[in-house]
């Protein structure tokens, strides 16, 4: 477990919290998903690699305005969540890797007999132009980019900042809405996002480090990936 200073304290405020949310809800949601998307979609002739093409661009912005807003000077990426993991984390990351692919089987389900459709812009694309390649540019972007940047920002430093002023309960709760949220418009997936980022930060709550929960977001997308393919 992250040592307990790690969980009272960060060098964090206010403003710089308010600061990357209207960058996440304004600059990323608004203006890269529903403005500069269709204009990557254009540009490249295909919704698949302008779709692709927006990862990158969130991670830059998110990543780009994190550090130097509350890395830079800080500490470094460790206050992000970017250490070590003791090994006995694997346990943990294998029982709840386990449960979140119940509960997403059993959450689609569900929401799928009020009308929720399983198929989503994302899918839709890679199943219109399914290839070898952009199988592995699938995998790439769903499994390790979006993992990486998601958990630095959603976790490393939303769950953590929320935490330390307002405790474990609020912080797991505030961090997996916001996380949600982040999603739009892809919104058949949001209680499937809820629930894995509940899970996601009590990985790192428990480890101390975002490692756990890139590892299982990874694996758990590259599933994704690979239940579309064969579908």
């Amino acid at each position: 477990m992250g040592n307990q200073r790690f969980w009272e304290q960060d060098k964090w405020t206010w403003s710089i919290f308010w600061g990357l949310m209207l960058l996440e809800f304004i600059g990323v949601v608004v203006i890269v998903k529903i403005y500069i998307q269709p204009v990557y979609k254009e540009w490249l002739g295909s919704s698949l690699y302008g779709g692709m093409l927006v990862g990158p661009t969130i991670a830059i912005l998110l990543l780009t305005a994190l550090y130097l807003w509350g890395i830079k000077g800080k500490g470094g990426w460790g206050e992000a969540g970017v250490r070590a993991f003791q090994r006995s984390e694997w346990k943990r990351m294998v029982l709840w890797g386990i449960v979140l692919m119940v509960a997403g089987t059993i959450l689609i389900f569900l929401t799928a007999q009020i009308g929720n459709d399983v198929d989503n812009a994302k899918t839709d694309s890679l199943k219109e132009s399914m290839s070898g390649i952009n199988i592995i540019l699938a995998l790439l972007s769903a499994a390790v980019l979006s993992p990486l940047y998601e958990e630095i920002f959603y976790r490393g430093f939303v769950y953590r900042f929320l935490r330390v002023r307002l405790g474990v309960g609020v912080g797991l709760v505030a961090s997996a809405l916001i996380f949600t949220a982040a999603h739009y418009p892809t919104t058949n997936a949001m209680p499937v996002n809820f629930v894995d980022g509940l899970v996601f930060a009590w990985l790192y709550e428990k480890s101390g480090s975002i490692w756990p929960s890139v590892i299982v977001h990874g694996l758990l997308n590259a599933i994704s990936i690979l239940a579309v393919v064969s579908s």
